[in-house]
């Protein structure tokens, strides 16, 4: 048998690893799409029954059937029901409260800043899923102290962080008049939460313009804006 010098064999065998590698590369990447897709539709699931039947009623099997998965696969991507609801957290509210902090220092006034950010929130959130998950958070907190704390950790504590930040920079600049409100930076973002809970509990009865609200809530903090 003849034998091939071992320059060629090395050649051909390099010659062929690029291919044989995207073809491994290939089944690990579909598999990865998969469990990214399914881990997503478990998500989507889990928001759509803790909005329809509240934290404490949610059932893995109904979340699983929604999702259209086996109960089973829940456990392969969460531990648990409150692992599940961190996860939406995460995916739904966390990234509009973050953007808050990786804003820019403002060059203009603090207040186009703020009403900035409060305007993209009540566009994202009221009248929206995330502002159902906001409103079941509310309501069911009080009975799930551990979904509350996690809530306030991953998004109240940093909403406040930013607030706060924004209105040392106000007082600095002599925008802000009334130093104290660096305490209680609750006061600046209040009209969102007002809004949040008006519409699913009076919105019926008196339809609330947040947008109008929210200038109003700065006109007393910032002063009036003045016409030119």
């Amino acid at each position: 048998m003849t034998r091939k010098p071992a320059k060629a064999a090395i050649a051909q065998a390099t010659s062929r690893a690029p291919e044989a590698d995207e073809k491994a590369a290939a089944p690990a990447s579909n598999r990865a799409t998969r469990t990214a897709e399914r881990r997503a539709a478990i998500v989507d699931a889990a928001m759509e029954e803790f909005i329809a039947r509240g934290f404490a009623a949610t059932r893995l099997d109904d979340i699983a059937k929604r999702a259209g998965v086996a109960k089973g696969t829940i456990y392969l991507h969460f531990k648990d029901k409150e692992s599940m609801f961190e996860e939406l957290v995460r995916t739904v509210i966390v990234p509009v409260v973050a953007r808050l902090n990786a804003l820019p220092p403002p060059t203009g006034p603090v207040r186009d800043l703020v009403e900035a950010f409060a305007n993209n929130f009540l566009k994202e959130v009221i009248n929206t899923r995330r502002g159902d998950l906001v409103r079941l958070i509310v309501a069911e907190g009080p009975r799930f102290p551990s979904v509350a704390d996690f809530y306030y950790r991953e998004v109240v504590s940093r909403g406040m962080t930013g607030m706060r930040a924004l209105i040392e920079l106000g007082i600095a600049r002599g925008e802000i008049h009334e130093k104290n409100l660096a305490r209680f930076p609750q006061i600046l973002i209040a009209p969102a939460m007002i809004a949040v809970i008006w519409q699913s509990l009076f919105a019926q009865h008196a339809p609330l313009d947040a947008q109008e609200m929210l200038r109003v809530h700065l006109d007393l903090i910032f002063g009036e804006r003045r016409t030119t």
